[in-house]
């Protein structure tokens, strides 16, 4: 028997066990109860702040208020790229329920075309979760409201109200300002910005819109609203305005941009015009181009499908990416070039359409001759045999150097990703480039412009700049009117003005572009005139046939002549020569001194041409979707695929791959036209028995 069982239970033992029961009990129930405080104080004290911010998000949505970009304006505060107010609609791919059921209630409420709705589906299916996709942009109140009041049936569609990019003056300034898109996941993962993933927001994608996204682009506002589990909203809480991007102001003239847009009509190719006192730029216009508008609104697949098969590459700044052999427009460089080196201009050559160099026969675009020829009429009618007779004594470095110093085969330091600086050859670079020495024939090439000499159309303009003012002009795009003036390059006054003065006759006398003289009183015009070639004439004739086979015409020009002021380059791919380029440069510089005569003269042509460039874009559109419609093969890029394709169109012709053995063939420059004599003090006198100027070696 156990010592328990022999001892009688009585209420003491009871009492005790219950005591000691009550006791651990007691103390568990307090460790509990301690924990249960110390925890309750935790999260009400540490942690208070983290649990009302989730309360209240749970309560309060915020949403960020895309910030207005500054403005692109001109020189006199013209809008280049404004804002303006929009109603649009977006998608958020990983908020949609059923893709197939939204685009199609999208599309009767919007009226979206076939090839639309294929666009935006071909997008939805390449986005990511959180990019947002754009449905429809600049709609009106009825369709605005239509989507809105269907929000409860369309999880993901984001209707709002806001601002969207706009262009005034459209392709005009498409290469000058460029385009906003959407960012893409890659701009995301840089910046990991909530903003970069709000609807409707854009970032710049190409051209001034990128190179300044930081500038332009502001902070964002925000909007806090009360909404219920569901998502209705019950009250506004209060709303942070944004703070719109600061604007840039452009040295850009926007009426000269727009008129040398229009009037590069159906040509492809480029027109520069500067201040060749200061180095503004007042037009940079790229033709034919791309409607940023589209671009920023997400171009569809009908629009990519007319500019990815254009072979007037639309989507290529000629300005700064297009390379091309400048032909004769590099003579009054040249014949700097012999001055500063000593040659008389005075001294003459016969010239009885061509000159033997080696064992090579290299003629002059006149294969009648030119007769006696000094440097004033070598210029003025462009005469080769004058040039390739001269550059043989003083050979190719003297005009190499002058070359650079006139700004050929350099880039400037302009707001753009890129530039193709093209090549001033000499002996040293065939040496670097193709192991091969230099050759009399290479100098008797480069001194025509052609062989391996490629320029781009800006270089030509500060070619024509610097010619003009005598000072080293740069380029600027940005506006600074405290600026100091260039510095002078050194050159001789008496030099400068025999130059002028032969220039001056290509237009106003005897010489290749009595076309190109201007039709305002007591304005006289000196230009340039230069036709490339692109093939042998075994190939073409340059003049006619298939396009791409034609000649490029370029020609480069100052105004007024005595006391120059603007300057401007302007070069037409496959024009057939210079008669292409000349007439557009004569048009663009009336602009500046009579607006009214040149627009008269603008108003004619596209009524030729099918109306202005908004107008033939449209009825191109109109054309190509009427024989592709919704079924259009290729569908539209990404925003991605867009930037990479941009980026492919930037790329120049490649440089030869292989040195060059044979004599250029000059081209055939216009015939000139026989004017009346100017007034006797409009110019001086550089007839073909040219008297020595004064002070001239």
């Amino acid at each position: 028997m156990t010592l328990n069982s022999r001892l009688p239970m009585t209420s003491a033992i009871l009492t005790n066990r219950f005591e000691r029961r009550t006791f651990v009990m007691g103390a568990l129930q307090a460790g509990v109860g301690v924990l249960l405080a110390t925890r309750l104080g935790y999260l009400a004290v540490t942690q208070n702040e983290k649990y009302k911010a989730a309360s209240e998000s749970n309560r309060v949505n915020l949403t960020l208020i895309p910030p207005r970009r500054g403005w692109v304006l001109d020189r006199f505060g013209n809008a280049l790229a404004a804002n303006r107010a929009d109603f649009r609609v977006d998608l958020i791919p990983d908020r949609v329920g059923d893709p197939d059921r939204t685009m199609t209630t999208l599309a009767a409420l919007l009226d979206l075309p076939q090839d639309r709705v294929r666009d935006i589906r071909d997008k939805l299916d390449k986005a990511r979760g959180f990019q947002p996709v754009e449905v429809a942009s600049s709609l009106d109140w009825d369709k605005f409201a239509a989507v809105s009041v269907r929000l409860p049936e369309l999880p993901g569609v984001i209707p709002q109200r806001g601002y969207s990019r706009f262009y005034p003056t459209g392709a005009a300034v498409g290469h000058l300002v460029g385009y906003v898109g959407a960012a893409s996941a890659e701009d995301y993962e840089k910046e990991r910005n909530p903003l970069l993933i709000t609807p409707g927001f854009k970032i710049g994608k190409d051209g001034l819109e990128k190179h300044f996204e930081t500038r332009l682009r502001g902070v964002p506002g925000a909007r806090r609203v009360e909404a219920t589990a569901s998502g209705r909203i019950v009250r506004d809480l209060g709303t942070r305005e944004d703070v719109p991007g600061k604007p840039i102001q452009l040295t850009i003239n926007a009426g000269l941009q727009d008129y040398a847009a229009r009037r590069i009509g159906l040509e492809s190719g480029s027109v520069v015009v500067m201040d060749c006192e200061t180095g503004d730029v007042l037009a940079m216009a790229s033709m034919p181009s791309f409607d940023p508008n589209s671009f920023s609104d997400g171009i569809g697949r009908i629009e990519w499908k007319m500019l990815s098969e254009d072979d007037h590459v639309p989507l290529r700044n000629k300005v700064l990416r297009g390379l091309y052999p400048p032909g004769s427009t590099v003579k009054p460089m040249v014949a700097m070039a012999f001055l500063e080196a000593g040659l008389d201009p005075n001294a003459t050559v016969s010239c009885s359409g061509g000159l033997r160099v080696g064992n090579r026969v290299f003629h002059c675009w006149q294969r009648r001759g030119h007769g006696t020829v000094d440097m004033a009429k070598g210029i003025y009618q462009s005469c080769d045999v004058y040039f390739y007779h001269f550059a043989q004594q003083l050979g190719m470095d003297v005009i190499a150097t002058m070359a650079r110093r006139l700004g050929l085969g350099q880039e400037f330091p302009m707001p753009y990703a890129g530039q193709s600086y093209g090549t001033v050859p000499d002996p040293a670079w065939k040496m670097r480039k193709y192991q091969k020495e230099w050759a009399l024939y290479d100098t008797v090439n480069a001194t025509i412009g052609q062989g391996y000499m490629l320029v781009n159309p800006l270089q030509q303009a500060v070619m024509a700049s610097r010619i003009a003012s005598g000072r080293e002009v740069m380029p600027r795009l940005l506006l600074d009117r405290k600026a100091p003036l260039p510095r002078s390059m050194g050159f001789r006054q008496d030099h400068l003005d025999y130059i002028h003065a032969a220039m001056s006759e290509v237009v106003n006398g005897r010489g290749t572009a009595g076309r190109a003289k201007l039709p305002v009183e007591n304005v006289l015009m000196a230009g340039k005139t230069g036709t490339a070639q692109v093939v042998g004439l075994n190939v073409a004739n340059g003049k006619s046939g298939a396009w791409k086979y034609r000649d490029h015409g370029h020609f480069i020009a100052f105004a007024p002549f005595d006391k120059p002021k603007y300057a401007c380059a302007v070069a037409i791919e496959h024009g057939g020569g210079s008669g292409a380029a000349y007439p557009i440069a004569r048009d663009v510089m009336t602009y500046i001194f009579a607006p009214d005569k040149a627009m008269a003269v603008l108003d004619e042509f596209e009524k030729q041409w099918g109306g202005n460039v908004q107008q033939r874009m449209v009825a191109r559109y109109d054309s190509f979707a009427a024989k592709y419609g919704g079924s259009a093969p290729k569908p539209a890029p990404d925003d991605e695929a867009l930037t990479e394709q941009v980026e492919q169109a930037r790329k120049p012709d490649a440089e030869p791959a292989d040195a060059q053995t044979d004599a250029a063939s000059p081209r055939p420059e216009p015939e000139p036209v026989v004017l009346r004599p100017p007034p006797p003090a409009a110019a001086p006198d550089v007839s073909a028995a040219s008297p020595p100027l004064q002070g001239t070696p």
